[in-house]
């Protein structure tokens, strides 16, 4: 069999882990080919693929990044495109297709699928938000990157009695945000899945201030007070899907002309899905890589590899597309009896 390997969308920490996984299980344990699809599904559009002998992914275990390149290509954006596809599939020809990728990645990876392409997921993304899989790689290390910038902006807003806004990535979910909130202690935790009350919220950080001095606001992206929209950037993905971003300088600027308290805005931005993954996520990529070549072995196409009560296991494609994994309500309660 030969497979074809690529990463489609935002990068994230634990992609090379996967890359490595599935390259070194399709060799060595069953004598499959591989190749690289470069840049995501515009590769396989533009017919930009390498061979990858297990040689090719030595010593990317702890890279951040990708080696293959990734876009936000979408390869059913139209009939022209689709067919570019699968001529290239069948030109190279391809067996089967092992996308790494989000829910967008994924969705698309169903629409091609219903096109007769043999495919199979694994699930990344720093947002945790994919319907079906209890984690994804990449989720981890961006926690750890918001936890460690919670720990270090402490200091500097005790020493200011200032309040820090610190505003996630996340999209539609607040996974990251709650997840780093309790584990970082912020003192209050915005996420979309609970529109916030500007009143509520004031009153909560002021009489905080009259005894602490200073307080940790943490703030995914796509949270939003009641009765207003999402703050976008005003741009869309190329998957139509609008930007976000500027949250926590709306939050900063409505606390400070109701409150007069201080305040200062960090984006973290990019950097959570940069770097060295963590042991977690490391272990989930190498795992969801594994399983993806096994599930190719037995035939088990139009599946995406997903992590449940511990096991993985093979689960439709159907399942994911069009759905989002929330925050649930037990998780975002932990966090309430911290705050204020």
């Amino acid at each position: 069999m030969k497979l074809g390997l690529l990463t489609s969308g935002g990068d994230c920490p634990g992609l090379n882990a996967a890359i490595r996984a599935v390259v070194r299980t399709a060799s060595e344990r069953f004598g499959f080919e591989c190749v690289g699809v470069r840049n995501g599904w515009k590769g396989l559009h533009d017919g930009d693929i390498i061979p990858m002998p297990p040689k090719s992914v030595a010593g990317i275990l702890a890279r951040g990044g990708t080696i293959l390149g990734t876009s936000r290509f979408n390869p059913v954006h139209d009939a022209d495109t689709v067919a570019h596809v699968l001529e290239n599939i069948a030109l190279h020809r391809i067996d089967g297709i092992i996308v790494i990728g989000g829910d967008g990645s994924l969705s698309a990876a169903y629409e091609l699928s219903k096109h007769g392409c043999k495919i199979i997921g694994v699930p990344k993304t720093i947002d945790n938000d994919i319907t079906g899989t209890d984690a994804t790689f990449g989720f981890y290390t961006a926690v750890q990157t918001v936890t460690n910038a919670i720990d270090s902006l402490h200091a500097t807003a005790e020493s200011h009695h200032r309040i820090m806004i610190i505003e996630t990535m996340g999209r539609n979910s607040g996974w990251i945000a709650v997840t780093a909130g309790i584990a970082g202690g912020a003192d209050m935790i915005l996420i979309p899945e609970r529109p916030f009350s500007w009143d509520r919220l004031t009153r909560q950080l002021v009489t905080r201030h009259e005894v602490k001095r200073f307080s940790i606001v943490v703030v995914a992206e796509g949270a939003k007070p009641e009765d207003s929209d999402i703050v976008t950037t005003g741009e869309l993905d190329n998957f139509g899907r609008p930007r976000y971003g500027g949250i926590g300088y709306v939050v900063a600027r409505e606390i400070e002309q109701r409150t007069g308290i201080s305040c200062r805005v960090t984006a973290l931005g990019h950097v959570q899905r940069s770097g060295t993954p963590v042991a977690e996520d490391r272990l989930l990529a190498i795992n969801f890589g594994v399983h993806a070549v096994e599930a190719a072995a037995a035939g088990k196409f139009g599946n995406f590899i997903a992590l449940r009560e511990g096991h993985f296991v093979p689960v439709p494609l159907s399942e994911m597309k069009g759905k989002t994994r929330y925050v649930d309500d037990r998780t975002y309660e932990i966090g309430e009896i911290f705050f204020g």
